[in-house]
């Protein structure tokens, strides 16, 4: 940026302006960071990757992550934003025998949050150049080069806690997270000193075992990673630890004590309707795209689409042991043509076990052509150690 376009600025007094101003522009938090590269991160990422505990989901270019100058050309500053979201249903529909329901993650309440973080960056870009015209930013939220909790955590927003998550005073973990980079030379502020301390109560409660050390997670046993994968589930415990999630998974976030009594609702667009983020499970099983679409397009749950959700349904079903799902869940497993669906539902009708149940494994083992569905229905239809719990 030219040097005349930073005469007369006063960088200490923009920061707090802007700053103040984060609650017209519908920010809860906003911090400040240098944007020298994450030097430390690299070390960790590379170690991360080393184990095979990617998710896969990530920016595969680890330099690209932690290094800002290979996302905007001669960065100053980065600016750390955080706006908090409900982590309560209020009435939520109850599962009834027969009714049965499932649940998204809090992440996926309201609109999805890549788009309502956008629009706040974008905000907050547009209130940058109307004081400094000529200022240069770069928007980042989750799907982004950027780690956006290292971001956070060097921008005091909050500290990297055990659950992988930042913890903010304010707001606990209820928070999306977004950045921007900027050419800017903001003064940074100092990073939160407060920590976890002893407490190990999330690595404790995690289903899977997911959380392998403070702060470090095997995303390839995380149970909010493995309902958004597509494909069959081969692990048989995984399936039954699923539950009824059908996106997401918000155990060590429920259990963290700094969460405890923490809800914001002051987001008109990020509130849940409870009829949608805990859905009956049986119609979502022959619900199409254009359903699918106009029902949860507006989710951050429907961008894996319809497959993955359809499945972790048809799992629900089978963890409820839901007897009255027997004959839709035997038409997927006979006529549908994905081997995903037929697999996911011969497990869920091993775990029904009903003389009706196994009847259809018997039936769709006589016609099943691919091997990976048949030695599902194999191990639904044999001895209990086969597969049957």
């Amino acid at each position: 940026m030219p040097a005349t376009l930073m005469d007369g600025i006063d960088w200490m007094s923009l920061r707090e302006e802007l700053r103040k101003a984060g609650p017209e522009l519908g920010v809860d938090k906003i911090g400040f960071a240098s944007a020298e590269p994450f030097d430390e991160l690299k070390t960790i990422l590379l170690k991360h990757r080393e184990k095979g505990y990617e998710s896969g989901f990530e920016e595969k270019d680890i330099e690209k992550r932690v290094d800002p100058a290979l996302s905007l050309e001669a960065p100053r500053s980065l600016i750390s934003i955080a706006v908090a979201y409900p982590s309560k249903l209020q009435a939520p529909p109850r599962s009834e025998p027969g009714a049965y329901r499932g649940i998204l993650s809090r992440s996926a309440w309201g609109q999805d949050y890549h788009v309502v973080l956008r629009n706040r960056l974008e905000r907050v870009e547009a209130w940058l150049r109307e004081r400094v015209p000529g200022v240069r930013t770069m928007n980042m939220v989750d799907t982004g080069a950027l780690v956006d909790r290292a971001v956070a955590e060097r921008a005091g927003i909050g500290w990297s806690g055990k659950n992988c998550a930042v913890i903010t005073p304010e707001w606990g973990s209820w928070v999306y997270l977004g950045e921007l980079i900027t050419n800017l030379p903001f003064p940074p502020d100092e990073p939160i000193t407060e920590s976890c301390g002893d407490c190990t109560i999330c690595i404790d409660a995690c289903p899977t075992g997911a959380l392998v050390g403070p702060g470090q997670l095997n995303a390839q046993r995380c149970v909010s990673f493995v309902t958004q994968t597509k494909g069959m589930i081969e692990d048989d415990e995984m399936k039954r630890k699923i539950g009824n999630r059908l996106y997401g998974c918000d155990t060590c976030q429920i259990v963290c004590p700094k969460n405890k009594g923490i809800h914001a609702d002051h987001h008109p667009e990020l509130q849940p309707d409870p009829e949608l983020v805990k859905p009956l499970l049986k119609p979502l099983l022959t619900m199409g795209n254009r359903e699918f679409s106009e029902r949860f397009g507006s989710s951050a749950a429907a961008w894996r689409g319809r497959k993955p959700i359809q499945r972790n349904a048809i799992l629900a079903l089978g963890s409820f042991r839901d007897e009255s799902s027997v004959g839709e869940l035997t038409q997927l497993l006979l006529a549908d043509v994905r081997p995903e669906i037929r697999g996911s539902a011969a497990w869920s009708l091993g775990r029904i076990g009903t003389p009706e149940a196994l009847e259809a494994l018997k039936r769709a083992a006589e016609r099943e052509k691919d091997e990976s569905v048949l030695r599902e229905i194999n191990k639904a239809s044999g001895a209990p150690e086969a597969g049957r719990v």
